[in-house]
Formats: structure tokens, sequence, C-alpha cells
């Protein structure tokens, strides 16, 4: 019997590709998604994978809605990566992101506590937590000051799955994940941002780049190597919390300089500051020490930033040259 396994947030970059590995390995993959207007799974069809999920409506507000998705996909496994993941529009919507990103995870541990308690459940947990870094090297004993809502949230959502996991023996782990990006990362983040700016003004699209503070560091993977520290964290006898990072820092201006040098641009050249992306506060610095990650999943990121940059060029190339 193939293992089954429910995901969250399927429709999302991690989603995407944590929904491609397991169905390598051969789980039959569920995932819940909400009803949407707009087109949510162009990364599945990316990915070649669109036809071969099991789709449930629902969304991680709804209690109830997780509650039937438990019941029907019957999972071996449950990762919850829904969540409203963009930093910068927590400020916007604090409720929203405190309902979905705080409360979600508990009706999806609930839904395991009383219908499915065999089940392994994943919490994607977030670098952001830590915030107002308390240490230069950030790792699972690192203490936790978040800078937003978002993190705030996350927070919350984190030490619930820790509480369900001792208070009811629950098998659930977190993975605190560093940034990790890919070419199937939203518009709205400052990695993709960067990358489809550079092609569009190669290509004569576009003639400037906008940006806030291009002197915040941040520990950048591929996020196909981080689903599979997901995976294995759910494989091991006994639950736990992992940092999962590079190690490597890097400031936004040097992401910056990969792009546009790959497309034999200077950056500089194109490149504004608008006050209007600075954040009300901002996380300076986030390095993450992931050796417990190594020692126990055996994990090690494969990716560097360079080649994860120049592949996000390429494909925004790709995309952008069919416009």
């Amino acid at each position: 019997m193939s293992k089954s396994a429910l995901i969250t947030g399927l429709t999302g970059q991690d989603g995407a590709y944590l929904a491609k590995l397991l169905l390598d390995k051969g789980y039959r993959v569920h995932g819940m998604v909400a009803r949407r207007s707009t087109d949510t799974r162009w990364r599945l069809r990316e990915l070649g994978i669109e036809g071969d999920i099991v789709y449930l409506e629902g969304d991680l507000a709804d209690a109830c809605a997780v509650q039937r998705a438990v019941i029907k996909a019957k999972p071996d496994e449950f990762y919850n990566l829904g969540a409203q993941s963009f930093v910068g529009s927590s400020w916007d919507q604090p409720v929203t992101t405190a309902v979905v990103d705080g409360l979600g995870v508990t009706h999806g541990l609930e839904a395991i506590r009383q219908f499915s308690p065999e089940t392994r459940f994943y919490q994607a947990s977030t670098s952001e937590m830590f915030g107002l870094i308390q240490a230069e090297l950030q790792d699972e004993n690192t203490p936790f000051y978040p800078r937003s809502p978002y993190g705030v949230a996350k927070l919350y959502g984190h030490w619930i799955t820790v509480n369900y996991r001792e208070s009811f023996g629950l098998h659930a782990s977190s993975g605190i994940l560093f940034n990790h990006e890919s070419p199937l990362r939203g518009i709205e983040f400052v990695t993709r941002k960067v990358t489809d700016a550079a092609v569009r003004i190669k290509l004569g699209k576009q003639k400037e780049l906008r940006l806030g503070n291009i002197d915040a560091k941040r520990d950048w993977g591929f996020a196909g190597d981080y689903v599979e520290a997901m995976w294995l964290m759910l494989q091991q006898d006994k639950a736990d919390d992992y940092v999962v990072a590079t190690g490597i820092t890097t400031t936004v201006r040097d992401m910056c300089r990969i792009a546009f040098e790959h497309l034999d641009l200077n950056y500089e050249d194109y490149l504004v500051i608008d006050p209007a992306f600075f954040r009300p506060a901002e996380v300076e610095v986030l390095l993450g020490n992931a050796g417990k990650a190594e020692r126990v999943l055996g994990w090690k990121p494969k990716t560097s930033l360079d080649s994860l940059i120049q592949m996000m060029v390429d494909a925004d190339l790709r995309r952008i040259s069919k416009e």
C-alpha cells in the first residue's frame, strides 16, 4: 500500500515541489485548496503534476474544512504549508495572517488529534520568528523575537505544534526554514521581483527596478532542496524541530548583482531605492545553522545561491520571451 499525504498550501512554491517529491516516491497526494477566481495551479503545471493530485476544497481558516480533509485523505503524513506567506502584506492583513498562519495550525493539529492520531504532522515554521536576532548564527536554541505580524503568527503556529507534541504525543515536527527561492517563487517576493525585472530590462520591456532596503542580509537556499528536509523530518522515529538553512548570508544588493550579471547588465544602472518598500520594522540579518538537520536527518543544501539565481533568471527569460 502506498502512503497517503495531505498538503495544505499545495499550489504555492513549496507545496508544488513537495508534491512532486512525494509523487516520485509513490505517495498518493491530496491537496487542500481554497476556491479562488484566479489560476492557482500554474506551478503544478510547470512541474507536470497537475493531473496527479487529489484535490480537496477547503481553507485553513475553516476548522470543519480541515477536519473533512483529514477524514477524506486518511493521511500518513500531513504537511501544513498553507499560510499568508508574504511578510510585507502582514502589516496590511494582520488579522487574516493571525487566523491562517496561527489558528490554522491548531485546526490541523486538532483534526489529527481527534480523527487520525497516527498521522505525522509537519509545520512550516520560519526564520522570520528570529526577527531581531539574539545570536549571530541562529539555531534551534536561539530565542525568538519576531518583527512582523507574519513572524508573530508563525511563532504561535510553531509553539502550538510543540505543545500538541508534548501534550498529546503527536508526531509533530517543525521545520524552521530560512529563505528559500525557486523559479516557482511568487512575483511579490524580492528574489523573483529582481530576476523578473532583470529579464524585462534586458528585453526592453522595463526601465528600472525599485526596491527598499538592499543591504538586508538573508540566508537563501533552493526550495527544491528544502522540501527534502521536510520529508526527512517525518521519517524519523522521534518528532522534533529543525533549522533548515545554507549557513551563508548574502545582501539583497549582491543578489541583484548576480541576477543582472547573468544577463551582462550592471544592476546599478537600473536600481531605484524607493522608501515605499521599506518595512515598518526590518529584519536586518538572518543566518541559519543547520547542523542538527545535517547530523540527524543527513540533509545538506545542494544548490548554491549563484546557481539558484541563474536558474530563476533563465526561467523568467523563457516565460517573458513568450509574452
